[in-house]
C-alpha cells in the first residue's frame, strides 16, 4: 500500500475477525529499537478515557480486543506483534490507531525497512505498508484500522510527530503530566521506582511452598509524572522468602500437583506434558491467552481436551490435544501435536490433523516440541489444498517458549490471583524436571560433530550444506538463549540482527554459513530491554572457546584514569578472569585480567596516549564437546558462559554509583585537574 490509500479488510481475507499486525525495522548498528502501541478512538478521533492507550506497561484489553504480543524474533531482525480481536472491539469506537514510538533523543530516521504488516486470523499475510520518509520524528502512527459502512478498513498513515509519544498521545487526547522532560535514564528510573514489591519475587526454586491465598503478595504499578502515561494494575507474585517447613527431615519431598515419577517412555511423557499444559492454560486465564493470543485466537472462555477420537478415513486419529475458545457464541479450535524428550515432529502426523481442521472447520494446528521454529526453515513440510475453501493456519510452540512465559508471569508481572500464581509455579516445576521431557532444544543436529570435525581438519568448504545446518541449529540456540535469559532477569532479550533486512532467510544462512567456514566461528549478539549493552558471544571451533564480551563506551567528560577506575569499582565484585581491553580510535590498545589491574588502574591507558573510545570486557571458557545433555554439552556450557558473564559483568554494570562514589570521583577529578594546573 501506498500512503494514504484505503482498503477494506474484508476484500482480502474472509477470516478478519481477528488481525494479527507486525510491525518491523532494523539499522546498520543493529542497536535500533522502538515501542509500539495502540489507541481506540471515537468518532471524534479521541480516547475515551486513558484507558484506551496501549502500550509496555498496559498491554492487554480487558474484553480482549487489543494485546501487545511484544518483540520477538524475525528471520530479519525483531518485531513488534498486535493481535487485535475486531469482533470485541466497543460499538463505540470508530478507529483504532497503530503507532510506534523511540526514547532518548532516537529519531525513526535512524532506522530502516520501517513496515507495517497485517495478517488474517489463519496467519495468511494481507497487506503492507512501507515508511520511506521518516527523519527527526520519535513518534509515528503506522496506520489504522476503522469502520465505514458496518465493515472494517485499513488505512496507510505514516505520520511522524517531532514531539514524541507525548505529542502523539496529547492529540488523541490523552493528558500527559510534563514534569517528567527527560526521557532518559533518570525517567526509567522514576518508573522503577513506581513499582512496588512488598516482599521482591524469588527464583522460583527457592520457593517450596505456595504462597497462601490468605496473604497475596502484591505488585501496583502506579501512576507518577512521567512522560510515558502509566496505569495502575494490581498482580500476585511469589513472595520473597519462603516459609519455614513443617517438615521432620530435608529428605521429606514435598506433595506436588503435577508429581513428576519415573515415566517409563516417550508416550507417557507426552501424555502427562500434554494434559499439565493445557489444563494449567484453561486455569489460568493470563498464560492461556498469552500462549493462544499469537496464533489468531479471540480472548473468551478457553475449555482444552486430551486424546480426542477425530474420524479420519479408515480409522480415526487422536491429536494430543484439543484448545477450543468460545466468544460471542463462535468457537475457535486447535488441534495439538506434542513431542517431548527431543523427538522431531512427523510429518504424515502433522498433514491429517491439518486435513482433519479443514475438513470439520477448525482454525489452527498447533505443534509443541523441544525445538525452536525458524522462520523460512520449517520444521515439518506440509501440503495445503488451495481449493479448500477453509483455510488452516500451522503454528508451532516450543517449551523453551511455555517455560518463558510462565516465568514472566509469576516471577516479574503477576497474575490475578495467588491460587493461580501457585499453580504456575507447580508448572514451572513439573517442566524444568528432568524426567518432564520438557527442556527446550537440545541437540545441536546430525551435521554438529562433522562440521565440528571438519573445522578442526580444515576440509570444510564453502557450500557444504552441513554448514547451513549448523547455522540454523546455532540460530535455535540463540533464540532459546533469549527466552531462558529473559524469564530470569524480567526483561526482554532479544537477538541482534545487524545490517538491513533481507526478504530471503534462507540466503543470509548460507552467507553465515560461509562465514563459518572460513573463519570456524559462530557469532551471535544479544540485546537485554532495558540495558545499554549489547552482549557478543562467539563460539570459535577451532580453539573449542566461547567468548562472551560486552563493550562500554568512554564518558564523554571526564578523564581517562578516572574512567578506569571507576570501571574497576564498578567490576569489584566480578570475576578475577575477566579480561579488560582499552579501546582506541586506531590500533589496539593495552588489555589486561582484573586481577592484574586493579592494583594499577593505570595500567589501562595507551602509553602513546591515544583517544580512548571505550573497554571491552571479555570472559572465556571451554566449550563442550558433546551433543547430547552431559554436563560438557556445548549447549549446556552456552548457558553456563551466558549466565556467569550476565551476573558477574553486565548486572554489575548497571547498577548506578552510589552518591559517596560518585562524590569520590568528581573529588579525584578535581585533585587530578589542580595537579594538571
Amino acid at each position: 500500500m501506498i500512503k494514504g490509500a484505503n482498503i477494506a479488510l474484508r476484500d482480502l481475507s474472509e477470516t478478519v475477525g481477528g488481525v494479527l499486525v507486525r510491525l518491523t525495522w532494523s539499522s546498520d548498528s543493529g542497536d535500533g529499537d522502538a515501542d509500539a502501541s495502540v489507541l481506540l478512538l471515537n468518532a471524534s478521533g479521541k480516547v475515551r478515557s486513558d484507558a484506551d492507550f496501549f502500550f509496555y506497561n498496559n498491554p492487554d484489553a480487558p474484553d480482549g480486543s487489543v494485546q501487545l504480543l511484544g518483540k520477538t524474533p524475525a528471520a530479519d531482525g525483531n518485531e513488534d506483534r498486535i493481535s487485535l480481536d475486531l469482533s470485541a472491539i466497543p460499538p463505540d469506537v470508530e478507529r483504532v490507531a497503530i503507532a510506534a514510538s523511540r526514547y532518548g533523543g532516537a529519531r525513526f530516521g535512524d532506522l530502516h525497512d520501517l513496515r507495517l504488516t497485517l495478517s488474517d486470523a489463519a496467519g495468511e499475510e494481507l497487506l503492507g505498508f512501507s515508511i520511506d520518509d521518516a527523519g527527526p520524528e520519535s513518534a509515528f502512527v503506522f496506520g489504522e484500522i476503522y469502520r465505514r459502512a458496518g465493515e472494517w478498513r485499513f488505512r496507510a498513515i505514516g505520520q511522524g510527530y517531532e514531539s514524541g509519544l507525548a505529542g502523539l498521545v496529547t492529540d488523541f487526547g490523552i493528558d500527559v503530566d510534563d514534569e517528567g522532560e527527560d526521557d532518559t535514564a533518570e525517567d526509567d528510573t522514576a518508573e522503577s521506582a513506581a513499582e512496588v514489591r512488598e516482599p521482591e519475587q524469588p527464583l522460583v526454586d527457592a520457593v517450596p511452598a505456595p504462597p497462601p491465598v490468605s496473604e497475596p503478595v502484591v505488585v501496583a504499578t502506579v501512576p507518577v509524572p512521567a512522560r510515558r502515561p502509566r496505569t495502575a494494575r494490581k498482580k500476585v507474585t511469589l513472595p520473597k522468602v519462603a516459609k519455614k517447613s513443617l517438615a521432620e527431615h530435608d529428605s521429606w519431598k514435598q506433595a506436588r500437583l503435577f508429581p513428576v515419577p519415573s515415566l517409563k517412555n516417550d508416550r507417557e511423557r507426552e501424555a502427562r506434558a500434554t494434559s499439565v499444559l493445557l489444563s494449567v492454560m484453561a486455569q489460568v486465564p493470563e498464560f492461556g491467552r498469552r500462549l493462544t493470543a499469537a496464533f489468531g485466537a479471540p480472548a473468551g472462555r478457553m475449555e482444552t481436551f486430551t486424546e480426542v477420537s477425530l474420524p479420519h478415513g479408515d480409522a480415526p486419529k487422536r491429536p494430543d490435544g484439543v484448545i477450543r475458545i468460545e466468544r460471542a457464541g463462535k468457537l475457535w479450535t486447535a488441534l495439538v501435536e506434542t513431542k517431548t524428550n527431543g523427538n522431531p515432529l512427523k510429518p504424515e502426523q502433522v498433514q491429517d490433523y491439518v486435513d482433519i481442521a479443514a475438513r470439520r472447520g477448525y482454525e489452527a494446528v498447533i505443534t509443541l516440541s523441544n525445538d525452536v521454529a525458524l522462520e523460512g526453515s520449517p520444521l515439518v513440510e506440509i501440503k495445503i489444498d488451495r481449493r479448500r475453501k477453509h483455510k488452516v493456519s500451522l503454528w508451532h510452540l516450543s517449551w523453551a517458549e511455555v517455560t518463558h512465559q510462565a516465568r514472566m508471569l509469576i516471577r516479574h508481572e503477576g497474575v490475578g490471583n495467588a491460587a493461580h500464581a501457585w499453580v504456575l509455579h507447580e508448572l514451572l516445576h513439573y517442566l524444568e524436571h528432568g524426567s518432564s521431557g520438557c527442556h527446550g532444544f537440545q541437540n545441536m543436529g546430525p551435521s554438529w560433530v562433522p562440521v565440528r570435525n571438519a573445522i578442526d581438519e580444515e576440509t570444510l568448504g564453502q557450500g557444504d550444506r552441513r554448514a547451513v545446518d549448523v547455522v540454523e541449529s546455532w540460530e535455535r540456540l540463540v533464540r532459546q538463549v533469549c527466552l531462558r535469559l529473559g524469564g530470569e532477569l524480567g526483561q526482554k532479550v532479544l537477538p541482534v540482527q545487524r545490517g538491513r533486512r533481507t526478504a530471503d532467510p534462507g540466503a543470509r544462512r548460507v552467507a553465515l554459513a560461509d562465514q563459518l567456514c572460513r573463519d570456524g566461528r559462530l557469532n551471535a549478539e544479544l540485546r537485554i530491554e532495558g540495558t545499554r549493552r549489547v552482549l557478543a558471544i562467539t563460539a570459535d571451533l577451532r580453539t573449542g572457546k566461547l567468548r562472551t564480551s560486552v563493550d562500554v563506551p568512554a564518558p564523554e567528560q571526564g578523564y581517562p584514569l578516572s574512567w578506569a577506575k571507576r570501571l574497576l569499582r564498578q567490576l569489584s565484585d566480578a570475576p578475577a578472569d575477566v579480561h579488560v581491553e582499552t579501546l582506541v580510535e586506531e590500533g589496539t590498545g593495552p588489555r589486561g585480567t582484573l586481577e592484574r589491574l586493579r592494583p594499577e588502574p593505570a595500567d589501562l591507558l595507551p602509553g602513546d596516549g591515544a583517544r580512548i573510545t571505550g573497554f571491552r570486557l571479555s570472559l572465556f571458557k571451554s566449550m563442550g564437546n558433546t551433543r547430547g545433555n552431559a554436563e560438557t554439552s556445548f549447549i549446556r556450557s552456552i548457558d553456563e558462559a551466558v549466565d556467569h558473564f550476565v551476573n558477574g559483568v553486565v548486572t554489575p554494570l548497571e547498577r548506578r554509583p552510589s552518591r559517596r562514589s560518585q562524590r569520590a570521583e568528581q573529588d579525584q577529578a578535581k585533585d587530578a585537574l589542580a595537579g594538571a594546573i
